[in-house]
């Protein structure tokens, strides 16, 4: 598909009378989803819907077949190792939380400690926390610099011998930012730690080579990457899967089950109890297709042109406090407004029919860095065009105008009181 002015097009919500002149900006939160996609899982259910890895008739047969293939599209697509490596979740949140239950407890002892850091996703941080309040295990942060950067200057004294997982955002949620993983990994080859990447917000518009970048676990989800809600994917080298014990228990999982003992299925079935979300994982493969039609190198620099000029348009606008380093490579804007709240104008701007995020963006310790509690926030799709960054940079200016005329007048009837509250 080459021509980006055509993509808006293929996907229906922004077809319907309601949404026609939607500009969509919450992107790091969810994607749209093209017709593709819609017709794929619509295809499954009416085409050959059934249970799968049981039933040895056709229909079965051509479940599982599209299911599994899901599987090697995936592992293609990180460029993964071996598809039995690739584990189908409900997305980056369990994920995370496999491998902090199957990993972590039978890694992590009392004393031993974990490795996150000050930008991660509150999905990155509480498994964690979880883990080291029940095993008695130390969690410890690599903090951010002046530029809002992670030191990786501290990260030498933060490793001990002690320090079993490293933990971190591929790209911030908040700030945008790319981490240089495979810097990190090269750091820490030496050692006898493990090394998971939490990829949901790079995998839509980055290459990935989970080989390359040097992680044994790299997380991420089917709805931010334009497939539906409910599927994920957890990558992990098969070496460290052969060590871990199942998350769940139930059918699919096991080999063989008597009423005091079971044996466990072969990786990857051992972590994928009950019946999966197989439509929504045929959705995803859709979505990967999707994807290579337009060409991940297309995605990232429309994007980083949307970025670049929705940068340009918010420096013009006074009173604007951006936290992003000017980097256009960096897909994702937070920011706050002298004198207005962030839900005051997400309001206001609402009614000019422009969605983004407020909100402190599930990194409520990235915001307590900043000293704030909670930001604005846009972040691009390939579907977003020159027109929508030009329809958000007026809005935003008129609708800021608005609300600071109104502060200074405080016997304007017409002046909305919102009350501050969290997001």
């Amino acid at each position: 598909m080459s021509n980006l002015n055509q993509i808006k097009s293929t996907f229906p919500i922004f077809q319907t009378i309601a949404n026609k002149n939607l500009v969509y900006l919450d992107n790091a939160s969810t994607t749209q989803k093209p017709q593709v996609v819609l017709d794929a899982i619509q295809d499954y259910y009416q085409n050959c819907n059934a249970n799968v890895h049981r039933g040895l008739y056709s229909l079965g047969q051509k479940s599982t077949e599209a299911y599994e293939g899901v599987r090697q599209k995936i592992a293609n697509f990180i460029s993964a190792e071996d598809s039995s490596s690739i584990i189908f979740t409900k997305g980056t949140t369990e994920a995370i939380n496999l491998v902090a239950s199957a990993w972590g407890d039978s890694n992590i002892n009392e004393g031993d400690e974990i490795l996150i850091s000050e930008m991660e996703h509150h999905s990155n941080i509480i498994p964690w926390q979880l883990l080291a309040k029940r095993k008695k295990a130390v969690l410890k942060h690599i903090p951010l610099n002046v530029n809002r950067e992670l030191n990786l200057e501290l990260l030498d004294s933060l490793l001990t011998d002690r320090t079993k997982i490293l933990a971190l955002v591929h790209q911030s949620n908040v700030i945008g930012i790319v981490n240089n993983i495979k810097k990190i990994a090269d750091k820490i080859k030496n050692t006898n730690l493990v090394f998971l990447v939490d990829g949901a917000q790079s995998v839509t518009h980055l290459p990935i080579n989970v080989q390359e970048l040097g992680c044994d676990f790299f997380v991420f989800s089917s709805h931010k990457m334009y497939g539906p809600t409910g599927a994920g994917v957890l990558y992990a080298k098969t070496n460290v899967l052969n060590t871990m014990e199942p998350y769940q228990g139930g059918g699919e999982m096991i080999d063989n089950v008597t009423l005091s003992h079971s044996t466990w299925n072969d990786v990857p079935w051992k972590f994928e109890a009950g019946t999966p979300n197989i439509a929504q994982v045929v959705g995803l493969g859709s979505a990967v297709d999707f994807i290579y039609d337009i060409g991940l190198d297309v995605i990232e620099k429309n994007l980083n042109q949307l970025t670049k000029l929705a940068l340009e348009g918010m420096k013009t606008i006074p009173g604007i406090n951006l936290f992003h380093s000017g980097d256009a490579s960096e897909t994702v804007i937070s920011f706050t407004t002298d004198g207005v709240h962030p839900q005051d104008l997400a309001m206001f701007m609402n009614e000019d029919e422009i969605a983004f995020r407020v909100g402190h963006h599930c990194a409520q310790p990235l915001m307590k860095h900043f000293g704030v509690t909670s930001t604005a926030r846009i972040s691009f799709a390939v579907y977003n065009t020159t027109k929508d960054v030009e329809k958000f940079i007026k809005s935003l200016k008129n609708n800021l105008d608005i609300l600071r005329e109104n502060s200074r007048d405080k016997t304007d009837p017409n002046l909305k009181q919102v009350p501050e509250v969290e997001i």
